[in-house]
């Protein structure tokens, strides 16, 4: 299930917020955009029934294509944790997770076993959340068969009154609630713990966090936990959301026939009341320090009411909002770019509130220890800009350029939207209004209004959102260490008073229309064009690259480009390393050619188009993607990259300086003391293999990585260049003769070397001791030698899966002792053939010893007795479906081929993986179990509290 939303994350409130409507039936095809008035309600797309059944509960239907042969199946219920009493603290999320222990036609674990039999994951495919004012479930289906969607329907209907609450099953449940609750503790937790009563004093949501509280978790009256399902649970309250690849007239007839029958709710239920947060005169402090916190941070918010919602002016108004959003986080970008800057990263944006009648204009900011004043300063210092000077004409273009490119690339992709974003729009109509115009009349609305908005109207936000010092929110949170005074309630009104007041210029914009280059590079050509299946074109450039070209028919308008060649940081010495390790991120702040990285996100206004390099241990690369139009500027970013890097030292210190800030204080963090020693353990501390550090950042050198970036990339001869995606090979040819027939060839011999990192052998245990929460990790990792082959790879993650479903049901569902446990297991050909299989959870320090002798004995059991017949049936179910849908993804495509080219192997084979799942046995299981769960290299390391 997933995390409930309990915490108040700083950044998180600068997502934009929507403009939206609200529907109550299906509506006719919607009228051109030009014809809309202001006032008017956003019409639904017409490819959407959105129908209301006499008892009040809400549907929405939606035929889509992509991804193939599934469905995404939602239950939603207006119910959260703001609707418990004051002894149901907890149960709303309690309410969520016995959705999976047990319902009237799908006992006990009947229900995750069915979508198992499917090919379908509990967690990656059957999923909740609880937030404070409403439940989801969630299901993706496969829909090849209709009896599967029947049951799924049936699930739903399930999870909305059927629950069967059986007491046995909610005690077993409370242990795996207060492990979710042990997950999260830490210095975040601790915060907010202080935070919210602050932020939301006087208001129902000050106490009411969904995770709940502990006490009530342990000790609850079951008919306390029925009663808030009673209560809520009813079909005024509910939607239920169905998109897929499926007969919509057929779907639609399901939910009638499970939903219909439900009761409506009587007249003497519970009103569902909307609750809001109270104004207050001036600011509200929030000044908390926690010894565990590795960063220092500053938000001041400010409460507005909600904006208007539904019509036409509303849509016109967001356009606005993301315009200024944009353009005021694109100068803080800049501002955070160069030397001296009085912060590490920060933004603004407007957001709907935790509180449905409040938005919040948001200034935010990660600065480092002791940077407060300077950090606020800087914050109001741009809104006062803005305020005074306003934002320049040439801003406002491109910032235009930006969203109509969006807008118009979302159009001709529309079709290839996936079902889970449907589905995810709808549950947002649901519950906050959100419209669903559909992409047509999204893309004519912005090209109706965008060209409209002026810069006077983008300028007067400034005011409206950070201009008042009533219901204003300043929220700081850092590290409780010496030398980094909290700042007092007082000191932060003088700061804010003194930032207000002082003297700002207005903002100069650096950057008209450029090229990306002056000069084109004479083309290289195409010397040799062979071809294999399936469907791949093979170019062999006059200078030597390779380009591996497959179209797909999957997303349109999407090229993606991986190229590699051998070598990589392990032609460096472990003496020269650290001066090196920062090459790409330095060449990256450097910007390209003769642009600052700065003035070359203002020339790549208004392109789909990307190329970044990478250096890892055993080669270097290049990764870019484009939409069709841009293709062009893609492949001279990657011309560049090659030819043109560019040397900054400003821009490379205040990048030292931002990563300083971010590690500095990461030891006081237990999981990174955890991830120390595990690392340090598992690689004899070998120089290669440590975690970064402020040292770490202290030897980087820039000459020298600029240096070494320019050897890596000085011989393109022995790329090869992957192009996968909507390809026009005729369109394509001229640019790869130009671009990358036309890159620096030496023709130099030249290899990875190994740089000797091994994985300790031996039977290894270590415990560390980090944290005040009564919270423990485990992580046990084996290791040895790897037959690089299909059916080994093959079986090491089936057995994996098996493994893990396993311990799910013994350790979390049987004994309550875990929120998750994951295994995983993967092998490697280079530097050598081995293989790593890795088991993890978290749980109740007092544990520990009785949790891992049941995690090993399931261990031995598997390697005894192997998978049973059902575990074999529901592996290669699982396989077949992922295979299903990830095959017709371009991403995945890539990383086939990727992986066959490195390694000269068939790239068919890629499209034979079903072939290979079907021979998957329980004797193949069984031996990968006894070979890959070996004692006789094992690595165990536990996370402790420290000792009072």
């Amino acid at each position: 299930m997933k995390r409930s939303k309990t915490l108040f994350t700083l950044l998180s409130l600068l997502v934009f917020l929507t403009a939206s409507s609200f529907v109550a039936q299906q509506q006719p095809a919607a009228p051109a955009a030009s014809s809309l008035a202001l006032n008017q309600p956003i019409p639904v797309e017409s490819s959407i029934t959105v129908a209301t059944l006499p008892n009040g509960l809400r549907y929405y239907v939606r035929a889509n294509k992509e991804p193939r042969n599934r469905a995404e199946l939602r239950l939603v219920v207006k119910a959260g944790s703001i609707l418990e009493d004051d002894d149901q603290q907890g149960l709303a999320h309690f309410v969520e997770h016995m959705g999976f222990n047990g319902t009237k036609n799908f006992p006990h674990e009947d229900l995750v076993k069915f979508l198992q039999s499917t090919g379908m994951r509990f967690g990656a495919d059957v999923n909740a959340g609880t937030s404070f004012d409403e439940t989801t479930y969630m299901l993706t289906i496969p829909t090849d068969k209709p009896e599967i969607l029947e049951k799924s329907i049936q699930v739903l209907e399930d999870w909305a009154h059927n629950l069967s609450f059986d007491p046995a099953e909610v005690d077993k449940e409370r242990g795996v609630i207060m492990e979710e609750w042990r997950l999260r503790r830490g210095a975040g937790a601790r915060v907010s713990d202080k935070l919210y009563p602050l932020l939301l004093a006087g208001s129902r949501y000050a106490d009411r966090i969904p995770i709940g509280k502990t006490e009530v978790i342990q000790n609850f009256k079951q008919d306390r936990l029925k009663q808030f399902y009673t209560d809520w649970y009813r079909p005024d309250l509910m939607a239920v959301v169905a998109v897929g690849d499926f007969d919509k007239t057929a779907i639609e007839g399901m939910i009638k026939a499970h939903f219909a029958p439900i009761p409506a709710a009587p007249k003497t239920a519970r009103e569902r009341k909307v609750f809001d947060i109270p104004d207050h005169k001036g600011a509200v402090f929030a000044l908390l320090s926690d010894k565990e916190l590795t960063t220092t941070s500053i938000e001041m918010d400010n409460l507005l009411p909600a904006s208007e919602q539904g019509n036409v002016r509303a849509y016109r108004q967001s356009l606005v909002n993301r315009l200024f959003s944009g353009m005021i986080s694109g100068r803080f970008s800049e501002i955070a770019q160069k030397p001296g800057a009085p912060f590490v990263a920060a933004g603004a944006g407007r957001s709907n509130f935790i509180a449905k009648p409040k938005d919040i204009a948001s200034l935010s900011a990660l600065v480092k220890d002791g940077g407060v004043e300077a950090g606020t300063d800087a914050l109001i210092a741009e809104s006062q800009r803005v305020e005074r000077f306003g934002f320049t004409a040439t801003e406002l273009e491109r910032e235009k350029q930006n969203i109509l490119r969006g807008y118009e690339r979302m159009l001709t992709q529309k079709e290839t939207r996936t079902s889970a974003s449907h589905a995810s729009e709808f549950i947002r109509n649901f519950v906050s209004g959100e419209s669903i115009p559909g992409a047509d009349l999204e893309n004519a609305l912005a090209q109706r209004f965008v060209p409209q908005i002026t810069l006077a109207e983008v300028n007067a936000l400034a005011k409206e959102w950070f201009g008042s010092v009533d219901n204003r929110l300043v929220i700081v949170t850092e590290p409780d260490k010496a030398g980094v005074p909290l700042p007092t309630e007082s000191q932060m009104t003088a700061i804010l008073k003194d930032a207000v007041g002082k003297p700002v210029t207005a903002y100069v914009d650096t950057v008209g229309a450029q090229a990306l280059m002056d000069t084109l590079p004479a083309p290289g050509r195409i010397v040799k064009t062979s071809t294999r299946e399936p469907g791949i074109t093979e170019w062999e450039l006059s200078n030597g690259v390779k380009v591996v070209l497959k179209p797909t028919d999957f997303r349109p308008d999407e090229i993606l480009l991986q190229a590699f060649s051998p070598g990589g940081s392990s032609l460096v010495s472990d003496a020269d390393y650290p001066a090196v390790s920062s090459a790409t991120s330095a060449v990256a702040a450097g910007g390209l050619g003769k642009f600052s990285a700065i003035d070359l996100r203002k020339v790549l206004t208004g392109k789909v188009a990307s190329a970044g390099p990478s250096i890892g241990e055993l080669q270097e690369g290049m990764g870019g993607s484009a939409s069709k139009k841009d293709l062009e500027t893609m492949f001279q970013l990657i011309y560049l990259r090659f030819t043109a890097p560019r040397l900054d030292k400003d821009a490379f210190e205040a990048q030292k300086t931002q990563l300083r800030t971010i590690l500095a204080n990461q030891a006081a963090d237990p999981a990174f003391a955890f991830s120390k020693v595990r690392v340090e353990t598992t690689y004899n501390n070998h120089p290669r293999r440590q975690m970064d550090t402020t040292e770490t950042v202290d030897k980087w050198d820039l000459e020298k990585s600029f240096a070494f970036y320019k050897d890596r990339f000085s011989d393109a001869s022995d790329f090869t260049f992957v192009i996968v995606g909507d390809l026009d090979l005729a369109a394509l040819r001229p640019f790869a003769e130009r671009y990358l027939a036309s890159l620096p060839a030496t023709h130099r011999t030249e290899n990875w070397k190994d740089i000797g990192a091994r994985v300790s052998p031996g039977v290894i245990a270590k415990t560390v001791e980090k944290g005040i929460e009564p919270r423990s990790q485990v992580s046990i990792l084996y290791s040895g030698p790897f037959e690089w082959d299909n059916m080994p790879r093959i079986e090491i993650n089936a057995m994996a899966q098996i493994l893990q479903e396993r311990l799910r049901e013994a350790i979390r569902e049987e004994l309550g002792g875990t929120y998750s446990i994951t295994a995983s297991g993967g092998g490697s050909r280079i530097p050598r053939k081995e293989f790593t299989f890795t088991v993890q959870f978290g749980c109740d320090p007092q544990r520990v010893p009785d949790l891992l002798k049941r995690v090993y004995a399931e261990m031995e059991k598997l390697k005894d007795e192997g998978p049973t017949a059902l575990e074999i049936t529901n592996i290669k179910a699982t396989l077949l479906r992922g295979y299903e849908t990830s095959s017709r993804q371009n991403a995945f495509v890539m990383s086939q081929l990727i992986g066959r080219y490195q390694f000269n192997e068939d790239p068919a084979e890629a499209w034979k993986l079903p072939e290979f799942y079907n021979k998957l046995d329980a004797e193949g299981i069984r031996k990968a179990a006894k070979t890959y769960l070996s004692n006789d290299n094992r690595i165990q390391v536990t996370l402790m509290p420290e000792k009072k």
